[in-house]
């Protein structure tokens, strides 16, 4: 079993959709299945509708599962699980007020140090427990022993017991902290392999921690994806927004920071080549330049068709002069624009006002003429216009634009639509 474990949060950004991406490509590739599991035990922090908006970008990227749970259904065992380690004097109860853990913290901070939690708590008695009427977190006894984590990228890390520390599992609401709820999911789920942001690498020994005084002896692998920096909290709806493919969004996060054989890739070509191992161990800078270049080539791969149904049109002939415009932009938000100005109302200089208009005039009343050429001849021989002089402010009856393709390549797409064009 691989998980991948979005908070609903806030909105999907590229570093989560990245992590989802290698999550269902290796869950093809080792053929074990795929769990998505809303991490929503944040209940000040959750966003309304998130959940379901994460299950839709997940479905609009191609990627399947076979499980999805919310975190929140799992409680029950979160908190039986604490109490399982409080009566094996695994974890104990800490009823130090925030403010009392603050002032220690700052003292660290003054004298220098990192901050670790004394211990205070952990050797009261039973009686001084029970009478206690104040809240407590449940904490976790610290490791005795370093915890060593194999990662699939970066190696071997090593974390002593310090660094791990006596950490919080149950807060003062009886709610699991994030560590603990995971841990605690993993091992119900009996997940193999855990592939995440490395920004949780240092969670990573807290949750094998957990796992090891909960007597959960089975070696999970790991691999902590190195991050993406710049612009590394960009929202995948903005992207969408904006006028990038799916298939151009997967086949940037792919290739940021990896060795690949080819540049421009399907998702599912690249489940057959695929491997974590192939990745950069640094953080890769997010290129918004290279993911328009990528996005331009998908856009360029498309059928005439099914392009047009991008910019409003169900037409192969509106497909093919979308693809004349390919050279110069990169976005759907661009090409909607490019397509939208032959339709739209055109903003005529005063200087072709009346050119335009006589041209206008003219291809209203003109038969229809397959080729370009035939109505060029026609416009000429009835507006008394030389060729020079026609053709600029033609181009600005049929497209709006002061330049652009050919205007022969934009009549024999457009000729179809001429009168509504011009109208």
């Amino acid at each position: 079993m691989l998980r991948f474990a979005p908070s609903p949060t806030g909105d999907m950004h590229i570093r989560n959709l990245r992590v989802a991406l290698f999550n269902y490509i290796c869950s093809i590739q080792r053929e074990e299945p795929l769990l998505i599991r809303i991490e929503d035990t944040d209940q000040k922090c959750s966003i309304p509708d998130k959940e379901k908006e994460i299950f839709e970008i997940l479905s609009l990227f191609g990627i399947t599962y076979q499980e999805q749970q919310l975190q929140s259904n799992h409680l029950k065992f979160h908190r039986a699980m604490a109490l399982q380690l409080l009566q094996d004097k695994k974890a104990f109860n800490c009823f130090c007020s925030p403010a009392t853990l603050d002032a220690k913290r700052e003292a660290a901070n003054e004298n220098k140090i990192p901050y670790r939690y004394d211990g205070i708590c952990e050797t009261l008695s039973s009686d001084q427990v029970i009478d206690n009427p104040l809240p407590f977190t449940i904490r976790l006894k610290k490791p005795l022993q370093s915890i060593t984590v194999n990662d699939i990228i970066h190696g071997y890390s090593t974390f002593a017991p310090d660094d791990i520390d006596s950490f919080i599992i149950m807060s003062t609401d009886k709610y699991p902290t994030y560590n603990f709820a995971c841990a605690v999911d993993d091992m119900l789920a009996d997940v193999s392999l855990i592939i995440r942001d490395e920004e949780h690498l240092s969670n990573t020994p807290k949750q094998i921690a957990i796992h090891e005084a909960l007597g959960y002896i089975k070696k999970i692998e790991y691999a902590h994806v190195p991050s993406i920096v710049g612009d590394d909290t960009i929202s995948v709806k903005w992207l969408l927004e904006e006028g990038y493919l799916p298939e151009a969004i997967s086949n940037y996060l792919i290739l940021l920071g990896n060795t690949t054989p080819v540049e421009i890739f399907s998702l599912k070509e690249a489940i057959k080549w695929f491997d974590l191992k192939t990745l950069s161990k640094e953080p890769t800078l997010f290129d918004i330049e290279k993911l328009k270049f990528i996005n331009r080539e998908h856009l360029k791969g498309l059928d005439p068709k099914e392009l047009s149904r991008y910019v409003g049109f169900a037409d192969e002939e509106i497909g093919n002069l979308a693809k004349l415009f390919l050279e110069e932009i990169s976005t759907l938000k661009e090409l909607r624009a490019k397509i939208g100005a032959f339709f739209a109302p055109k903003n005529i200089s005063d200087e072709y006002k009346e050119k335009v208009a006589v041209l206008r005039v003219l291809t209203q009343q003109a038969p229809h003429f397959d080729d370009y050429h035939s109505y060029k001849e026609y416009l000429i021989k009835k507006s008394g216009f030389s060729e020079q002089t026609l053709v600029k402010p033609l181009r600005l009856l049929l497209s709006g634009l002061d330049d652009g393709p050919e205007i022969a390549d934009i009549y024999m797409y457009l000729k179809n639509y001429l009168k509504e064009v011009v109208k």
